[in-house]
């Protein structure tokens, strides 16, 4: 599967950005894909209509914005783009503005790039320190190309205190679970797969894991298959769109906190 590595394009890496606001934030991530010729214009704004059409999304964590859209014929080849802008701005979200990293991210299908979103997730939540502080192309990549897979390292981030046991009687027993917990964006490929990732963790830490099936989803197939889960995971903009399935919505702020996402699960299974 492609890592972050082989989809960050090749010269398409600003390190002093500068944007007046979140629009041209996502012009800017966006045009270093145009030049590469991956994307057409018409990807680029079919990114920011994203924002306009559902809200600041796509601002899954402190700082951070992951700027995407669906696969078209705008997407020549699935790729990305990174964007560390000098000066933050805003884009509206109610905990995660300013953004000062904006990564701009293409792609022709819904799966060929699940491994690369498990990568930035991980990421985010363990190394932004040093995503932050690298000050050349060559210097970005030694970070992503740097292992993530450590589970200490992770963990470090999920909060102090007994953790449910990894028990064969499952979470179902307990919860009365369908066995299913959906994260949701508007697109089902993006922001959603980031939640996906980091409650997957969260799930392992427990000992869950084997017992729980998390689906990242989008909002018209949330509506429709909310049914079949126990919640819903998802931002703020996207919970006022799905409205009442049926089942519990829960709002998580930062998709890459494992700390935030643990008391989400414990809250909702009333451990």
């Amino acid at each position: 599967m492609a890592t972050l590595d082989s989809l960050l394009v090749p010269g398409a890496v600003d390190l002093h950005g500068t944007a007046k606001d979140w629009r041209a934030a996502i012009h800017l991530a966006g045009s270093l894909l145009e030049e590469a010729g991956t994307i057409t214009a018409d990807y680029t704004e079919a990114m920011v209509h994203s924002v306009e059409e559902t809200g600041p999304y796509i601002v899954v964590a402190p700082g951070f914005a992951f700027a995407h859209a669906r696969p078209s014929e705008a997407v020549k080849e699935t790729s990305l783009s990174w964007v560390r802008l000098d000066k933050p701005v805003e884009f509206g979200h109610d905990s995660n503005d300013p953004v000062d990293l904006v990564v701009a991210f293409a792609a022709r299908s819904d799966s060929e790039h699940l491994q690369a979103m498990k990568q930035l997730a991980k990421l985010l939540a363990t190394k932004r320190d040093e995503l932050d502080s690298a000050e050349s192309e060559e210097g970005l990549r030694a970070v992503l190309t740097a292992s993530t897979s450590s589970k200490k390292r992770a963990a470090s981030t999920a909060t102090s205190g007994p953790k449910a046991q990894p028990a064969k009687q499952t979470a179902a027993d307990s919860v009365a679970s369908k066995g299913k917990i959906l994260t949701v964006c508007g697109n089902g490929l993006g922001t959603s797969l980031f939640l996906k990732n980091t409650l997957e963790q969260v799930l392992d830490e427990w000992g869950w894991g084997p017992y729980l099936t998390v689906e990242a989803t989008d909002t018209i197939s949330a509506k429709g298959r909310a049914g079949e889960a126990d919640f819903l995971l998802t931002s703020g903009e996207i919970a006022a769109t799905l409205g009442d399935v049926g089942v519990p919505v829960y709002v998580i702020q930062d998709f890459t906190s494992m700390s935030e996402i643990d008391g989400a699960l414990r809250e909702l299974y009333d451990i």
